[in-house]
């Protein structure tokens, strides 16, 4: 680990307003830190919003001007000025993730990561809006869910439907 590493300073906030969702917010910090550092960023503010389906259908409709029900969200309120940290806001939807676990016989908390690592992945400059790129992010998310434990999800999801 070089200089730069050890003098990391990711900061990692939870809001949680969807309560019926079991999760652990320390290994969901260390998904984020790990990932973070991975992709070379060392300083950053990430807060995460656990939201229900219609916390999230509001966020939607408010931001990006999509009235429907989503997975997550992902905002950059960085000042752009390279000396300052990223500062990140996710909103995950934590009542879908519950669904979507049942449907595919995971965890909720692993469904929940996968909608936090797609979030942050938004941000760390990944696209899914081609079909190549779609691939792309959800390999890497599923490369990185299964090194930090929680196993195959994406990919998972997809054999599940087919």
């Amino acid at each position: 680990m070089d200089a730069e590493q050890q003098h990391s300073d990711i900061t990692v906030q939870f809001a949680k307003s969807f309560n019926e969702i079991d999760v652990s917010f320390s290994k969901l910090e260390e998904l984020i830190k790990t990932t973070c550092r991975q992709f070379e960023l060392f300083e950053a503010i990430v807060s995460v919003a656990i939201v229900d389906d219609n916390d999230i259908t509001e966020v939607n409709k408010q931001f990006l001007n999509r009235s429907k029900i989503t997975d997550c969200i992902s905002f950059d309120l960085s000042d752009h000025n390279p000396d300052s940290p990223k500062v990140f806001d996710l909103v995950v939807n934590g009542e879908m993730a519950q669904r979507q676990a049942q449907l595919r016989s995971i965890s909720a908390e692993a469904e929940l990561a996968l909608y936090v690592i797609h979030a942050l992945l938004h941000n760390l400059g990944f696209d899914d809006a081609t079909q190549e790129q779609a691939k792309k992010m959800h390999n890497t998310e599923d490369k990185i869910l299964q090194q930090q434990g929680f196993g195959l999800v994406y990919n998972k999801r997809i054999n599940a439907q087919q």
